[in-house]
C-alpha cells in the first residue's frame, strides 16, 4: 500500500491520528530514502506539536524495530536484563551496574552510545581503558554474554537503522524534546536488542533532558507502556539530576570512580543508585537479594575485570591523565546551596570531555573532580573543584561556566536521589 508523505504530514499537522499502515509506510520510506529528510523533518515537528497516542507510539516503535535486525538471547541459560539511562552529568552508573547484576547469574547485554553535548557517553568512558574495544559482532556479543555474563558495547548498524536516521534529524530540527520520538528511539533499540527485562533510569533536573518531574513522569510512563506492550518486563526509576552524580565528571575520572564503587567504596549517591537499579533489574527476573553484598565482597569487581579483559582492555593499566589542572575555590564561607549539574556538565564538555559533533574526538583525561557536594559546609579559599584538560586555553570559558553553577548560602535543599518508581 502506498501513501503520500505530504498528506500524512498534513494529517498530523491537523491533529489527526496516523494508522498503523501509514506509520509503517512512512518509516520504511524514510529508511529507504523515498521519504525525504525535509518531509520527515516536517513530520517530526508535527509530532512534537500535536503528539501521538499510545497506539501510534507503539506502531512507530515497532516500525523502527522492523527496519533492521533483532537479537535473540533465548539460547542463553541465564535470564537477560538491561538498563537505559536518559543521560546526565557524572552518570557512570552503567559501569559498576552491569558487572554487579551479572555477578548474580544474570546476562546483561548493555548496548551503549557515545556522548554528545554535556552528557557523557558510556563508550567514551570505557575507551579510556587501554586496549578496550567497543565494537563486537553479534557472535562475539553472544559468546561474551554466555561466558562472562556482561557486555557493554556499541549497538550494531543493523539494529533499528530508522532510528539512527531520525535521531540525527531531530538534533538539527529542534524536535529532540518530542516524547513520542524520544520514547520510540529508546525502546526500538532496547526491544530489538532482545532483553527480557529492562529498567529505565529517567533523569529529572537541570542536567537532564527532562527538566520537570511532570515531563519525566510522562516519558517514563510511555517507555514502560511500550516495553510491556512488546512483552518486555519493564519498570522505571525517576532520579534526580539537578546536581552531578558522584565526585568525578569526565571519561577517565568516571572510570576511576566506578572502580572505587566496585571495590566497596565510592560516593554514597553513586553506590545508592547502582544498588537500587541492580535491585530493580534483579527483581524483574525473579531474583530477591541485596545487591550491595556483591559490591562489598568483591564479586562485582571480579566480574568487571573479566568483562574488561574479554573486550581487549587491561583493567590494571594506568588511565589517561590530563596535562593541566586549575582549581576553583570558594569565594566565601557557608553552605554549598547550588552545585548545578548543567553548568558543571557544560564546563566539563568545554574542557574536552565531550564533543559538539559526532565525529569529534574526546580528551579521555579531561573533566572535573569535585571536592564538595550540594549541602557541604565550605570555608573561604577552600578548593571546590579541580578542572582537568590537555588544552589550557579551554580553562577560561570552562571556569566562567562552572562558576555560574555555584552558590554559597546558609542552607541547601535536601536532595532526594530517587524521586519515583513506575512499573
Amino acid at each position: 500500500m502506498s501513501f503520500s508523505a505530504v498528506e500524512l504530514i498534513i494529517k498530523k499537522r491537523e491533529r489527526g491520528e496516523l494508522s498503523t499502515e501509514e506509520i509503517r509506510w512512512l518509516v520504511a520510506g524514510y529508511t529507504q530514502g523515498s521519504v525525504a529528510d525535509e518531509q520527515m523533518s516536517a513530520m517530526a515537528m508535527a509530532i512534537l506539536l500535536n503528539g501521538m497516542d499510545r497506539r501510534e507510539i507503539k506502531d512507530l516503535t515497532m516500525a523502527m524495530i522492523d527496519s533492521g535486525e533483532r537479537l535473540d538471547f533465548q539460547g542463553l541459560s541465564a535470564p537477560t536484563a538491561d538498563k537505559h539511562s536518559t543521560g546526565g552529568v557524572g552518570d557512570k552508573i552503567t559501569l559498576p551496574l552491569a558487572p554487579l547484576v551479572a555477578s548474580y547469574g544474570v546476562a546483561v547485554p548493555q548496548l551503549s552510545g557515545r556522548g554528545l553535548g554535556h552528557t557523557g557517553g558510556t563508550l567514551d568512558k570505557l575507551e579510556a581503558i587501554p586496549g578496550w574495544q567497543a565494537s563486537l559482532s553479534n557472535t562475539e556479543l553472544y559468546s561474551q554474554l554466555a561466558e562472562v555474563g556482561a557486555v557493554i558495547c556499541a549497538a550494531g548498524a543493523g539494529l533499528a537503522p530508522a532510528d539512527r536516521k531520525l535521531y540525527s534529524l531531530r538534533d538539527v530540527t529542534g524536535t529532540v524534546e518530542a516524547i513520542p520520538l524520544i520514547a520510540s528511539s529508546i525502546m526500538s533499540k532496547k526491544i530489538a536488542e532482545g532483553t527480557s527485562a529492562l529498567v529505565l533510569d529517567v533523569k529529572v533536573g537541570s542536567g537532564a533532558f527532562m527538566k520537570t518531574l511532570d515531563r519525566a513522569t510522562e516519558l517514563a510512563r510511555t517507555l514502560v507502556q511500550l516495553g510491556q506492550d512488546a512483552g518486555v518486563k519493564t519498570s522505571a526509576l525517576l532520579t534526580d539530576m539537578s546536581t552531578p552524580l558522584g565526585l568525578k565528571i569526565g571519561n577517565s575520572l568516571e572510570v576511576e570512580e566506578s572502580v572505587e564503587v566496585l571495590q566497596g567504596g565510592g560516593p554514597a549517591d553513586v553506590v545508592e543508585l547502582t544498588v537500587e537499579l541492580a535491585r530493580e533489574m534483579l527483581t524483574l527476573v525473579g531474583i530477591d537479594v541485596d545487591p550491595a553484598e556483591n559490591l562489598r565482597n568483591g564479586k562485582a569487581y571480579d566480574k568487571w575485570r573479566q568483562m574488561i579483559f574479554a573486550q581487549g582492555g587491561n583493567p590494571d593499566a594506568a588511565l589517561p591523565k590530563a596535562q593541566h589542572t586549575h582549581q576553583i575555590v570558594a569565594t566565601e564561607s557557608g553552605v554549598l546551596s547550588k552545585f548545578d549539574a548543567l553548568a558543571l556538565g557544560v564546563a566539563s564538555w568545554r574542557l574536552g570531555a565531550g564533543r559538539e559533533r559526532k565525529e569529534d574526538a574526546v580528551q579521555f583525561g579531561a573533566g572535573i573532580e569535585l571536592h564538595a557536594q550540594l549541602g557541604s559546609n565550605v570555608t573561604k579559599g577552600q578548593a571546590l573543584m579541580t578542572l582537568h584538560t590537555d588544552t589550557p586555553e579551554k580553562f577560561e570559558r570552562a571556569i566562567e561556566i562552572a562558576q555560574t553553577g555555584i552558590e554559597i548560602g546558609s542552607s541547601a535543599p535536601e536532595r532526594k536521589l530517587i524521586l519515583n518508581r513506575i512499573s
